[in-house]
């Protein structure tokens, strides 16, 4: 009985089905730890209020989160110079505290023994300010002061008088930013082209004092125009700065911040759930939006969102006609011989390349020989400064095409090979030629599995580091590929990536203990980027699929 059970396959169909069950926990659970881990950092901690004495019996006060907590033995204490433990057990617990006040203390995150701590209570009426630099700042609010002048304002009303203000002083804050990368950018971007195109003509001997004198009252125009932006923009600057608030951190101190250095407020110790549930929604959007502060240590991760899919977009619009193509050659024009098997074989090996060969590969010739050819061919009037001929967005999408080229000719062929030859036969019959029998009947019912190789293409790129490190990604980049001054694509541009920006945070920051939080943050969002994308391929591929079904019956 036993053995034809065995005999019948049932055993390995559950033994197969077991461990793609496994694989499928593993996978998911590995999603929900990374994502639990980085979204969980932007839940409103409790704030805790800390009396310790030391052993020479100095008091203090300690204002901050309980970031960690662990049991450490008293011995490995011991070995490591603490002192007066004799009376305790061996085992102590200990607390990593963020503090914040990265100014006024020397590390922003604080192992503290238990023994040392004589009273712990919520700090009730604790402020945390996200400010532009320096972290967070913790603190009870005191006074606010417009100008030289302190309000007289009652301590019920100081929290609506301070979001008021600090409204105002974001708005003209956002009127900086916007003049800065609007008209500001526009009139720099306006005064480069002109001194090109004056050099341009001063390379071909075509410089002639009528045009100096046309470049000169064009440029002196632009710079009259950016004097009045200027004292804009100082103006802007100045209101920002008008109001300051008062705090007192933990030592007593009284702390005065400007608006202007302040991005938001909150009192997460008097907050109710859904007020807490507001505030995450509030911080993950944040996150989602904006740029990067303090080394990526702070902010948002927006231009690493807009890099990594702007980047795999055009990865995706480079590879697939050339993949495409050359499937097609090699299914339905190479001869079957022994050359088309040699580069069938060459195509499959290139997919067990290493990554960071084709980075080499990109930086050695896309970058230094084509876009160096480029430069001297079509913007000589820019050089010794390179256009095309640095790393860039265009560069690194040309790599990581050639990286993912083998998977779309591969699934592209075996796509084309489920395709019966008897509709090839019929439209050739009907009168076809054989170029349109596969633009109209063969292709259209190749497109699910290009699509196929479309996703996997994708899946991969999204996700390659090591040779966008050599061909155009950077830690922080200044702007965006794409912005409101002709031509208003620049793919000579280098970009952030959130591949890159995880390594950077989680291995080049120099403050760990903060940076880890943002690590998984990152890394939930690259995994959900990459899903996103992939999933709407399979969108694509599962319309195309039942749009062209009726063709294969």
């Amino acid at each position: 009985m036993m053995g034809k059970w065995f005999k019948s396959g049932t055993p390995w169909i559950w033994m197969t089905g077991g461990a793609v069950s496994l694989s499928l926990i593993a996978v998911i659970g590995l999603f929900l730890l990374i994502g639990w881990r980085g979204l969980s950092f932007f839940w409103p901690a409790t704030v805790y209020e800390f009396s310790m004495q030391n052993e020479q019996g100095q008091q203090s006060v300690l204002i901050g989160e309980i970031y960690d907590q662990e049991h450490v033995l008293k011995q490995q204490l011991i070995d490591g110079g603490v002192t007066g433990l004799e009376d305790y057990p061996e085992s102590l617990e200990r607390f990593l505290i963020k503090t914040g006040n990265r100014e006024y203390v020397d590390l922003d995150f604080q192992w503290i023994l238990e023994t040392i701590i004589k009273g712990k209570k919520v700090a009730h009426d604790v402020v945390v300010f996200e400010r532009t630099k320096n972290g967070n700042f913790y603190g009870y609010i005191d006074s606010i002061i417009e100008g030289e002048n302190k309000l007289n304002i009652t301590k019920s009303d100081l929290l609506n008088e301070l979001n008021g203000r600090l409204a105002r002083a974001l708005e003209f804050r956002d009127k900086e930013h916007g003049l800065l990368t609007g008209d500001i950018g526009r009139i720099n971007n306006d005064l480069d082209r002109i001194r090109l195109k004056q050099r341009k003509l001063e390379l071909d001997g075509e410089l002639t004092e009528q045009k100096i004198t046309e470049f000169k009252a064009s440029s002196d125009a632009l710079r009259a125009e950016y004097l009045g932006l200027e004292n804009e923009l100082f103006g802007y600057r100045d209101q920002a700065k008008r109001d300051s608030v008062v705090v007192k951190d933990m030592t007593g101190r009284l702390v005065t911040m400007p608006l202007s250095y302040i991005l938001d407020f909150y009192q997460p110790n008097d907050m109710n759930f859904m007020q807490k549930v507001g505030h995450w929604f509030h911080q993950v959007y944040k996150f989602v939006s904006s740029d990067p502060r303090e080394a990526n240590t702070e902010g948002g991760v927006f231009p690493a969102i807009f890099g990594t899919v702007f980047m795999v977009m055009l990865m995706a619009v480079i590879v697939t006609p050339f993949g495409v193509v050359a499937a097609i050659y090699l299914h339905e024009y190479a001869g079957k011989n022994n050359i088309t098997k040699f580069i069938r074989i060459a195509v499959i090996n290139l997919s067990g390349v290493p990554s960071i060969v084709y980075g080499v590969f990109g930086l050695g010739f896309f970058v230094y020989i084509l876009g160096g050819s480029i430069d001297q061919l079509l913007y000589p009037e820019a050089l010794p400064s390179p256009t095309f001929g640095s790393p860039g967005v265009l560069w690194s999408a040309l790599t990581l095409a050639i990286l993912t080229l083998p998977v779309v000719i591969v699934s592209t062929e075996e796509g084309l090979s489920r395709i019966p030859s008897t509709l090839r036969e019929g439209s050739l019959a009907l009168g076809a030629t054989k170029s349109e029998t596969l633009w109209r009947i063969v292709i259209p019912m190749a497109s699910p599995a290009i699509m196929t190789g479309l996703i996997l293409a994708v899946a991969r790129a999204a996700g390659e580091v090591a040779p966008l490190m050599l061909v155009g990604v950077v830690k922080i980049a200044p702007t965006l590929p794409v912005d409101g001054n002709f031509p208003f694509l620049h793919l000579d541009r280098k970009f952030m990536h959130l591949g890159f920006h995880i390594y950077d945070v989680g291995f080049q920051s120099p403050n760990v203990e903060a940076a880890r939080p943002l690590v998984y943050a990152t890394s939930f969002l690259l995994v959900t980027v990459i899903i996103g994308l992939n999933l709407a391929a399979i969108a694509i591929r599962n319309n195309l699929r039942e749009k062209y079904r009726a063709l294969e019956h």
